[in-house]
């Protein structure tokens, strides 16, 4: 009854969409551990603006799987006087926003405008790494532009592998689906930076690289991403203008033919799991996606990079049916975190993406699945919530370091067990 009666207070007490600072603002967690508690999560998040982290949708919330949310600067005392009388167990995982977005940017460089693999860099930055990287080891690699975004940017694919004259088995990877997840992007330019630097001397990225060629699209997300470094740090979705309504963006990840609209998405423009008005609606989806239909019979693995919560997961995630080849997808997945455990002992869970997070449909892991592509993973880097998608740029290193073990693992099973 306690619960009951507090629901009529929420509505007050929460208002308003986030700023573009964030000072004052605060990311809480709550541990619901009964349906009752679940219920007013849920009741929470409909009367109010919440800003979800985790899980990504607010039909998602589930009992004892954490809640991760945040809340304006305005509403800090009242939500934590709330919280404090409905006998929730919470705690507070950021006491500050803006000072863990400052302090996110913790690399000496960051004076410089020069490009490094330590930092997070802007996506002017990123597109000139691309072209120098290429032209500097065009015995390796290649470029192309696939697509533009909604907003007029280019969306490039990176080849890397020796070259051969002939038709070789490949290995897709995106990152920077989701706009404010920068260590996804720094990734994939490290994983870039080792297979280059290593292949000759590393038997296993050799071995990779003479049999198959590595497609690496650094940011898919390409307008979302800009926008996270000019206005809104927060932003997660694309830039589009949604017919009809005040709200921009759909959800890269709710747009791609896999029970589209279905779990786990919605239908409202506003929300940051709006799935679009159609399958591939956004261009930067459609361009991938076209990317990989075209190149359908050569690409044997399908990798996609996410933050955060140190996990990696494979279809499916629409539905709660098991794949065929479970047991396979789940043994490599075992190896692979095995693999990235033994570094640095970071610790991550894995399975089916419905099971093991929560249900969501229209994905580009389920999607790429279907298509014929049977290893197909997705991976959610470091952290677990301390500090979420401002993981500083100190962490970058060792949170790549131990993720290339991890893609290493995968792509040495692929390429010995190609199809």
């Amino acid at each position: 009854m306690k619960l009951l009666c507090l629901l009529g207070l929420i509505s007050a007490v929460l208002a308003g969409p986030g700023t573009q600072r964030f000072d004052g603002e605060k990311v809480f967690r709550l541990k619901p551990t009964s349906d009752r508690a679940v219920w007013f999560v849920k009741s929470l998040a409909s009367f109010a603006k919440v800003d979800l982290w985790r899980p990504d949708s607010i039909d998602q919330v589930a009992v004892n799987v954490d809640v991760d949310f945040r809340v304006s600067a305005q509403d800090v005392a009242k939500t934590e006087d709330l919280l404090e009388k409905s006998g929730l167990e919470y705690e507070v995982l950021i006491e500050d926003l803006q000072t863990v977005i400052e302090q996110q940017l913790d690399n000496k460089e960051r004076s410089t405008n020069a490009h490094s693999y330590l930092k997070y860099n802007h996506m002017d930055t990123i597109n000139a790494w691309i072209a120098s990287t290429v032209a500097s080891h065009s015995n390796l690699m290649s470029f192309t532009e696939i697509g533009t975004s909604y907003e007029g940017r280019p969306i490039y694919v990176i080849k890397i592998g020796k070259k051969t004259g002939q038709p070789k088995p490949a290995i897709f990877m995106d990152c920077g689906m989701h706009a404010r997840e920068w260590i996804s992007p720094a990734f994939c330019q490290w994983f870039v930076k080792e297979a280059i630097a290593t292949y000759g001397s590393d038997p296993i990225i050799t071995n990779v690289l003479d049999t198959m060629d590595f497609f690496v699209v650094p940011v898919i997300n390409v307008d979302g991403y800009s926008f996270t470094w000019s206005n809104n740090r927060m932003w997660r979705k694309t830039r589009s203008k949604v017919p009809g309504s005040r709200c921009r963006g759909v959800d890269p990840n709710r747009n791609w033919d896999a029970g589209w609209c279905t779990g786990g998405a919605s239908t409202n423009p506003c929300s940051e799991t709006y799935c679009g008005p159609r399958v591939e609606s956004e261009k930067e989806v459609q361009a991938v996606a076209n990317f990989i239909r075209l190149h359908k019979e050569s690409i044997k693995a399908y990798l996609t990079m996410h933050s955060y919560s140190q996990m990696c997961l494979f279809p499916y995630s629409y539905t709660y049916d098991l794949v065929p080849n479970h047991n396979e997808l789940n043994s490599i997945a075992k190896g692979a975190i095995s693999s990235l455990a033994s570094l640095y002992g970071t610790q991550y869970t894995y399975g089916p993406g419905a099971t093991t997070i929560y249900l969501a449909s229209g994905g580009s892991d389920d999607w790429a699945y279907d298509l014929g592509i049977k290893y197909s993973f997705t991976f959610e880097l470091r952290d677990t919530g301390r500090y979420g998608f401002m993981l500083p740029e100190s962490q970058i290193k060792p949170t790549c370091e131990e993720t290339m073990l991890a893609i290493k693992y995968v792509a040495n099973y692929v390429v010995n067990n190609l199809y």
